[in-house]
């Protein structure tokens, strides 16, 4: 039993920061599809294949940075990793609005990638410092809604950016909010409760005592290279991989898929790009909701994973001829691939004790990059090679079924009410000051 209720004010306090934080790093990756879609494949002269090749280079250095980037924000400082990261990628991002050629827009992708790698592992690792197991899903959900809901935003602004001033000054304008962003990042944050002056001892104490307690009953992992060894660790991050060929794949090539219908303006390319998001992010706060109630995370990632693949091979054997149907179903497919994202990142922490958990999550999500480049990159050249979008729909049909494959396998999870806590020694005060 708890002597103290944890602190609700965390909510309140630490879920907008880390919501508006996530959804400005997601920004860049997705409004480079719109200005793929608007002519500055024209201005610089991109071919087909540059153009997925561009598409998918920022996940090749968001891919080799994940694990350091854990590492440093577990035994230093998330805050301090990210309001640097903040601050790099709003240039970064500004900087492609005046490119010259296409060999700047090269070195630039790939510099946002690496920047950026610093964001998901940090976040989940910070999340992990301030929220417990019957928590996590949703602490997770409302950090991951950042995705669908800035593609949501973005998507809708991008359109009349593009329609008003042209690609150039739509990327300028949307990377300075990092920026100014990085200083409100630096006041608000904190990297563990031990230092949060907003906190009374008394509600320190309960939320460290509760975090702690969640730590007995693991095996002993001693070091990356063990955790990374573990049947689930590479369950996942195979299944992560497979699931992020269908999303990014997805979230790349969604805004030329509908730019290619008859009579579409970029304006109303945003708007139709939008409905996808809108679901995901309500079905992303539902199932998130059930997965803590229930403290259930597979059964709550798998069936909607399943879904996604489902709407994905409907759209296919509709065909192109029939817009109205198979852009019905690409909302289906676009809000079943989101909804399972707080579930399935609340997996981790309840297999793994904490010194490595973040490592472990870093892994995943650095497979899932490399998914992502590949669904970026090969669905574009699917689209390229056989002139339509169906056999593109096929790829992430199959990459979602063996994500779902995956998922299924994974050893079952051990929950935080799986063994008794009668025989815990709380911590002292000594030890929560010294955040041990």
């Amino acid at each position: 039993m708890k002597s103290n209720p944890l602190p609700s004010v965390r909510w309140a306090r630490l879920i907008p920061i880390v919501f508006i934080t996530y959804s400005l790093a997601y920004l860049d990756r997705a409004n480079y599809s719109f200005g793929a879609a608007s002519g500055m494949a024209r201005d610089l002269n991109i071919t087909a294949g540059m153009s997925s090749l561009l598409g998918a280079l920022f996940f090749l250095g968001y891919f080799f940075f994940q694990v350091p980037s854990a590492g440093y924000a577990e035994k230093r400082s998330a805050k301090k990793l990210v309001f640097r990261a903040l601050i790099i990628w709003g240039i970064l991002a500004s900087l492609i609005g005046i490119v010259p050629n296409i060999y700047m827009l090269l070195v630039i992708r790939f510099l946002l990638g690496i920047v950026e790698a610093a964001v998901m592992p940090a976040m989940l690792v910070f999340l992990s410092h301030w929220f417990t197991n019957e928590e996590r899903s949703r602490a997770n959900t409302f950090l991951i809604l950042g995705n669908p809901i800035t593609v949501l935003w973005m998507s809708v602004v991008s359109g009349y950016l593009l329609s008003a001033f042209g690609w150039r000054w739509m990327f300028i304008l949307e990377g300075l909010p990092s920026i100014i962003w990085a200083l409100v990042w630096w006041k608000l944050a904190d990297d563990k409760p031990e230092t949060a002056g907003w906190l009374k001892d008394d509600e320190k104490h309960a939320l460290r005592q509760t975090l702690d307690d969640e730590q007995k009953g693991f095996k002993a992992v001693r070091n990356y290279r063990e955790a990374f060894k573990q049947k689930s660790v590479v369950y996942l991050s195979l299944q992560y991989f497979f699931w992020s060929i269908g999303v990014y794949g997805f979230v790349m090539w969604l805004p030329s898929i509908i730019k290619a219908a008859p009579n579409v303006s970029m304006v109303e390319t945003g708007w139709l790009v939008s409905a996808p998001y809108l679901l995901a992010a309500i079905l992303m706060v539902v199932v998130s909701y059930f997965s803590d109630k229930l403290l259930k995370r597979k059964v709550f990632v798998w069936p909607f994973l399943f879904a996604g693949a489902v709407a994905f091979y409907a759209s296919y054997l509709v065909g192109a001829n029939h817009f109205w149907l198979s852009f019905t179903l690409m909302v289906i497919a676009g809000g079943a691939m989101y909804a399972p994202y707080g579930p399935f990142f609340a997996i981790v922490p309840e297999l793994l004790p904490r010194n490595v958990a973040g490592g472990a999550m870093a892994l995943i999500n650095s497979m899932g990059a490399l998914g992502s480049f590949v669904g970026a990159y090969f669905v574009g050249f699917l689209n390229g090679v056989t002139g339509g979008f169906s056999a593109s729909y096929m790829f992430m049909a199959a990459s979602l079924i063996l994500a779902v494959i995956f998922t299924i396998i994974v050893k079952g999870v051990r929950t935080n009410k799986d063994f008794p806590r009668d025989d815990i020694r709380p911590a002292n005060d000594k030890e929560i000051i010294a955040g041990k």
